[in-house]
């Protein structure tokens, strides 16, 4: 107990700091979290034998991230083609490979990847700590409300602890942790975050329970154990990945 509330401590500020910091560090910061996050999800789906193309995931990463990097964010599409394309030669021209290897190469590249680099574009805006808040408090909503009030069951084959009234908790949290932001920044748009919050709030548990669903196919309690007691990256960023592109979207269109 002692090393989890100290790594996640640790962990905590060390996250606090990097965004506050902005700029380079934080988009270096991002690319490493999703190098690790690509390298954990390839440890973890070839415990039921399969094997996802992690080098040229590595690889199309990179290229992405050097594109966002300079403002060449036209070029996008054109990388996600060649992408593609060069997947679909690997799987016609290697006898090894087989539709699950690619499957869960294309999909661990967008699950962590493409939503994440959303923080990227959010980069310098103080909206960006909406992610995290949003996350943040449903969290630690769903999980106090939940073991104080929790009785029925939200999804028992997947998360067995999780439940109804915790889930409604983590999304009044984010509610009211998300409205105490948008008064802090001075916003008078309090309906706009308010649904912001409820929306970031469902997709963040939707997160949760998505890691939760590919760890047990695996058969694995964690990701990995880079922060002791918490698990692995993806462990901890499983509700951030979903909040991610939500907050940068709702934020383009509506805010």
């Amino acid at each position: 107990m002692k090393s989890r509330i100290v790594s996640g401590l640790v962990g905590l500020l060390l996250l606090i700091s990097i965004v506050l910091k902005g700029g380079a560090l934080l988009n270096f910061s991002v690319l490493i979290v999703g190098l690790i996050g690509l390298y954990e999800f390839d440890k973890t789906v070839r415990k039921i034998n399969v094997k996802p193309l992690i080098f040229l995931n590595y690889f199309i990463t990179i290229c992405l991230f050097i594109l966002i990097n300079i403002n060449s964010q036209t070029y996008v599409p054109f990388l996600i083609i060649v992408y593609f394309f060069s997947v679909m030669l690997l799987f016609v021209f290697n006898k090894n490979l087989n539709i699950n290897d690619i499957g869960a190469t294309i999909f661990s590249e967008i699950y962590i990847i493409f939503l994440l680099f959303h923080i990227i574009l959010l980069n310098g805006n103080t909206m960006i700590w909406l992610i995290f808040i949003t996350a943040w408090a449903t969290d630690t909503f769903a999980y106090f409300t939940g073991m104080m009030f929790g009785k029925r069951k939200l999804c028992p084959h997947l998360s067995p602890k999780k439940t109804i009234e915790g889930a409604i908790g983590g999304v009044l949290g984010s509610l009211i942790i998300t409205l105490l932001f948008a008064k802090y920044i001075g916003s008078t748009d309090f309906v706009k975050f308010a649904l912001l919050a409820i929306i970031s709030s469902l997709f963040a548990q939707i997160g949760d329970l998505t890691a939760s669903k590919i760890k047990r196919l695996c058969g694995v309690k964690d990701y990995g154990n880079i922060m002791p007691g918490h698990g692995g990256v993806l462990d901890r960023f499983d509700s951030i990945l979903y909040t991610t592109p939500i907050v940068y979207y709702f934020i383009k269109l509506l805010l």
